[in-house]
């Protein structure tokens, strides 16, 4: 690891250590996304205070701990926390979509899918040979959503 990159970079480089292998990272492109799609859903899904539900039927928790997140990824990178705030609009709407076209209550397809993903990176792993980042420090479940984005970043050119 290069001490003289920035904190992000030392974080991004430190995630990629256990994410060496080609089906390993393939599974994370596929899983990462998924479980946090899951865990907003679960999070949509939690009833909100009585004085905040006609508001917005954005006002909810999923949408606190995006912001809160958001938070910490401006910390480490603007550009970076910009980027995500654009995915995390497309999982809204994805989320929306869901609420109202599934035959399943949202927590049910969010739990499902967030069952099934989970499976998905233990397997990655297995196949890696090393343990998931976030067992040895758990700001790696922040990390490797930023991970995916720096790969999009450096195909467009772009700084992070």
């Amino acid at each position: 690891m290069d001490i003289t990159a920035s904190p992000v970079q030392r974080l991004l480089d430190e995630y990629a250590e256990s994410h060496q292998n080609p089906t390993n990272k393939l599974v994370h492109w596929v899983c990462v996304p998924l479980i946090m799609f899951a865990i907003l859903g679960l999070l949509w899904s939690v009833p909100v205070p009585v004085a905040t539900r006609g508001i917005s039927p954005l006002l909810n928790w999923g949408t606190l701990v995006m912001l809160l997140a958001l938070l910490y990824y401006v910390r480490l990178s603007l550009r970076l926390a910009l980027g995500m705030a654009l995915v995390w609009l497309a999982m809204a709407a994805a989320l929306s979509f869901v609420v109202s076209y599934a035959s399943l209550p949202l927590w049910a397809v969010c739990l499902i899918v967030f069952v099934l993903a989970w499976i998905g990176q233990f397997w990655g792993h297995k196949v890696e040979g090393k343990k998931p980042s976030f067992l040895k420090d758990l700001q790696f479940l922040l990390i490797g959503p930023l991970w995916l984005l720096h790969f999009v970043y450096r195909r467009l050119g772009w700084r992070y």
